[in-house]
């Protein structure tokens, strides 16, 4: 199966995002929903301590065409609304903005977390306004106190009410359940991503599984298990070679990557590497996503202005395309191919992938 871009869209943001918060090296401040028929998306970013909804129209396709080394041209977007999201009231620089997804009508679950922990998490109805007003606030068990870092969070893909929640000089990963804290997981290193693993990993339908990048080292956690504080599995990479992304597919396979420019693919029942894809992006790899079509293809997002497409069991790259700047947020879509960048010149690129 190969798969290739069906569109490549950019749209400029409100004025007022043309000189965005710098957070940190990871690209977590932005998460993509599509709307309902696939007639246009909605952008959720973050700068500084709010977070602002942009809707981007995704009708009247046009042919894909492409440049110099083959990259994939953008054509103007209309922007339908920007409006900024009231329910995210954090008084330091937000560093991630995750979507959770429901298939029901009651819309999306939005979760935003800042550098010093402080997690919000909103029901939001289609339209971005909040549902019944139904939000809850956790501040971090130390109450923020200290220096502020990057900051992550991942919601479980079956029980949005789960969520984990990454502090980098902390060293700590938090589990709460709603605005209940569950337990305090300990790294050994400054987790740098993380991501809840696929369902049929733990045997029971439940996602209790979690991946950490931390340093060098790709460790996997058990909420289950008390035992060596919960880390069952502990992957060593280069020492010296940080990793800032990692991520799951739906078959179970586990993808890092970071500062070495090189992605690994986990077998996650003998945890040994199944393919090493060596210096495929030019810059530091801060952003992975395995496609929802086909589990062999996978995104790589680079720290500077570049995202690919690639079949890593062959280390081909399919397509690629690149931002006017470098980026500030990278996401994809829960259940469908899309794509969406947003740069420091204010501009997102939204990318529709299809099979050929």
């Amino acid at each position: 199966m190969a798969l290739s871009a069906k569109s490549l869209r950019k749209a400029v943001v409100h004025p007022l995002l043309l000189n965005p918060s710098p957070a940190s090296l990871q690209s977590t401040r932005l998460a993509l929903h599509v709307d309902g028929g696939g007639s246009s998306c909605s952008v959720y970013i973050a700068s500084g301590c709010r977070v602002y909804k942009v809707q981007i129209s995704m009708e009247d396709s046009t042919t894909v065409t492409t440049g110099k080394e083959s990259l994939l041209i953008p054509v103007q977007a209309e922007v339908i609304h920007s409006s900024l999201v009231n329910r995210c009231p954090h008084r330091s620089e937000i560093q991630s903005v995750v979507l959770a997804e429901k298939d029901c009508n009651s819309g999306v679950i939005l979760g935003t977390v800042d550098s010093y922990g402080h997690l919000i998490v909103s029901r939001l109805d289609t339209s971005g306004e909040d549902v019944e007003r139904h939000t809850y606030s956790v501040l971090p068990r130390d109450c923020g106190i200290g220096e502020g870092s990057w900051a992550g969070m991942c919601f479980s893909p079956q029980h949005w009410s789960t969520a984990a929640v990454a502090r980098a000089l902390c060293k700590s990963i938090d589990i709460y359940e709603q605005d209940v804290h569950i337990q305090c997981l300990r790294t050994l290193w400054n987790p740098g991503s993380l991501c809840f693993l696929s369902s049929s990993l733990s045997g029971n339908g439940s996602s209790s599984m979690l991946a950490v990048a931390e340093g060098c080292q790709l460790t996997i956690w058990d909420l289950r298990t008390n035992y060596n504080g919960g880390c069952v599995q502990r992957i060593c990479g280069t020492v010296g070679d940080c990793l800032y992304a990692v991520c799951s597919s739906f078959d179970g396979a586990i993808a890092a990557g970071g500062s070495d420019r090189t992605v690994t693919i986990y077998d996650p029942r003998r945890w040994s590497a199944l393919k090493r894809w060596a210096n495929c992006s030019k810059y530091e790899i801060t952003g992975l996503a395995f496609s929802s079509l086909d589990s062999n293809h996978l995104y790589v997002q680079g720290v500077d202005y570049e995202v690919f497409c690639g079949q890593w069991k062959e280390s081909r790259k399919a397509f690629s395309f690149r931002g006017d700047a470098n980026w500030l947020g990278f996401g994809k879509s829960a259940n469908v191919d899309i794509l969406a960048g947003w740069s420091e010149c204010g501009s997102i690129f939204v990318a529709d992938v299809v099979k050929e």
